[in-house]
């Protein structure tokens, strides 16, 4: 599809129609390259200009010593910042109980949001857009996390089932301890405290992270959801814990600021659920009703159509629900996410290891003949500050970030 048929079918008026009309008039080689690339397309999201639609997803690191973020992270995350790009940090917990992994960075104290603070001036210096990912583990961890030696907290009080870890090991998680009706409000306020720390912190809005079976998702998922109170049981009381923390955070600073993470197609840590289509279209329309500013969901896992991995592109009927800026996530490259913008399927396409490897992505997604840097599994979750981290190579000539 040239340029103008692709503004033509898709763009309406959160685009900019005009900058990209003069694109697709100018006699610039690289203008022209970019205006036939979907995804280095402008798009508004809100009140946010973005220049293209790649995303960083939220990648977990674990290099944020004592849960406090360190200063490498600065250069990390403005390593992959572009101007007018969108960016969502790693997953930060919301409180001491949202812990459940060594050194993941908080937005629940003072230090915390003092030490975020650098880290977006380096990433806004840049240009780019900054969403701050709020996280609660649930029963995803051991007592070993938790204050006090306690028990997670849950909407059960069953564990998490052995899980094979990354590098071949099994990984064992304590018994939760089921929450009382009376201490959820407590647990809804802890995501509202905290958003309204990362805002003072700098950043630009928020994520709600509802997937990969943390806190959210044990409530909204049948299979680790067996509560008997207005919080279990029927799909609306399932999802009224997902939705209270969505209207809290919207109240405290804004739904313009506010995007929500969901995998409801995901079987991870014990989370799965019985009929994922009519959960994922009542989240996606509440979602719309409280006008939050996107929806970032995650595909179902790649299928095996005539001996390839595809993916399986099952989210259109709730981009189609959804009023907001929509965000797919799961397994893209290069050749699919433009297929999809290009398509109208999704506004953007968050990236998560092959933007972890390459630090300057969307540079080599405009250039049809960049090589991609390899990922390495081994260091995805290393304690080194360089290692794995912010050493992956730039494309040759390319300016790295300081």
């Amino acid at each position: 599809m040239d340029a103008a048929s692709f503004c033509a079918a898709h763009c309406t008026a959160s685009c900019h129609c005009q900058i990209f009309r003069t694109r697709a008039r100018s006699d610039r080689p690289e203008l022209r390259e970019m205006e036939a690339v979907p995804l280095l397309t402008p798009y508004k999201m809100g009140q946010f200009e973005l220049s293209h639609r790649v995303v960083l997803a939220p990648l977990t690191r674990q290099r944020s010593y004592g849960n406090v973020p360190q200063p490498h992270a600065a250069v990390y995350y403005s390593q992959r910042a572009t101007s007018g790009g969108l960016m969502i940090t790693e997953a930060t917990g919301v409180s001491d109980t949202a812990q459940g992994y060594a050194d993941t960075p908080g937005v629940w104290t003072a230090e915390q949001v003092a030490a975020w603070r650098p880290i977006v001036d380096a990433v806004h210096a840049r240009g780019a857009v900054f969403f701050c990912q709020l996280w609660h583990v649930g029963r995803v961890s051991t007592t070993a996390f938790q204050p006090g030696g306690a028990a997670p907290i849950s909407s059960t009080d069953r564990a998490v089932p052995p899980q094979m870890s990354f590098d071949g090991h099994m990984e064992e998680f304590s018994p939760p301890r089921r929450l009382e009706t009376h201490e959820i409000p407590a647990v809804v306020d802890d995501f509202r405290r905290a958003a309204r720390n990362a805002i003072d912190a700098g950043f630009d809005g928020v994520e709600i992270h509802g997937a990969n079976g943390y806190i959210i998702e044990q409530f909204l998922k049948d299979a680790a959801n067996d509560r008997d109170d207005e919080y279990g049981g029927s799909l609306e009381n399932r999802c009224r814990f997902a939705l209270e923390v969505v209207r809290a955070v919207a109240g405290e600073v804004g739904a313009g600021r506010v995007g929500v993470r969901l995998s409801p197609f995901t079987d991870y840590m014990g989370c799965h659920d019985s009929d994922p289509e009519a959960l994922a279209a009542h989240l996606v329309r509440e979602l719309s009703a409280a006008g939050v500013l996107y929806c970032h969901m995650i595909e179902p896992r790649m299928a095996l159509v005539d001996g390839r991995r595809r993916i399986p592109h099952r989210l259109r009927p709730y981009r189609e629900a959804f009023r907001g800026t929509f965000i797919a996530a799961g397994g893209y490259d290069r050749e699919e996410g433009n297929k999809v913008v290009g398509e109208g399927y999704t506004d953007l396409v968050s990236f998560g290891r092959l933007f972890l490897a390459n630090p300057d992505l969307p540079r080599r997604f405009e250039l049809p003949d960049a090589p991609l840097n390899k990922y390495d599994r081994t260091t995805f979750y290393t304690s080194d500050p360089v290692v794995g981290y912010t050493d992956y190579p730039f494309l040759a000539g390319d300016v790295q970030a300081a």
